[in-house]
């Protein structure tokens, strides 16, 4: 009887130990890269010394699910004006998290970089330089001259955030870097916004 009254603690004792090794089995969960629910692309006019001049005019992508993860996000069209040049830095932001991702990009500035696509870099539209304050490749302030003839009033900027990339890859010192996926990493964020150019 008394062998009996333990079988139960030993079948227990086998179960519990059965699963607390499949559960050290199971793979961790890895970090996919950022959230980003909010992006905005703020433009200050520069003068011909590069001084900013006006008021910083912003304009804002948004998903409350986030940008990669949403299906249908808000994005403002962006307004600015032919033969200006304009100073461009962009805020990104984790409404879900409460979290400001700008800084974050910031603390780990060797591995984040912003390329920019899309038709508004073709032809003779306009042409965009990195123009980060602390010299690294960032891209989350830019140097942006809108060409006095651009011969179209629409176009668009693709905005593209590149985490975990060989920054020396050749070629991905161009802004422009079409080829972005060949220097490797994984993308946070690819939105384009719609440009009128008056």
């Amino acid at each position: 009887m008394n062998k009996l009254q333990k079988l139960p603690i030993y079948l227990f004792a086998a179960l519990a130990l059965g699963f607390a090794s499949c559960e050290s089995n199971d793979p961790e969960e890895e970090n996919d890269g950022e959230v980003i629910t909010d992006v905005t692309l703020n433009f200050q006019e520069l003068n011909s010394s590069g001084s900013p001049i006006g008021a910083i005019t912003s304009f804002k992508a948004s998903d409350p699910q986030g940008i990669e993860v949403g299906s249908s996000p808000t994005i403002q069209t962006i307004n600015l004006t032919k033969g200006k040049t304009y100073r461009m830095s962009i805020e990104v932001y984790n409404s879900i998290e409460k979290e400001d991702i700008t800084k974050e990009i910031l603390e780990e500035a060797d591995e984040h970089q912003f390329f920019f696509l899309g038709t508004a870099f073709s032809g003779n539209i306009m042409t965009i330089t990195y123009d980060d304050p602390s010299g690294e490749r960032i891209g989350l302030r830019n140097k942006l001259v809108v060409s006095s003839s651009p011969g179209t009033n629409n176009a668009q900027i693709r905005v593209i955030l590149r985490h975990d990339l060989d920054k020396n890859f050749p070629g991905a010192s161009n802004p422009n870097f079409a080829n972005f996926v060949q220097a490797g990493g994984e993308t946070d964020l690819d939105i384009t916004f719609p440009v009128v150019i008056n």
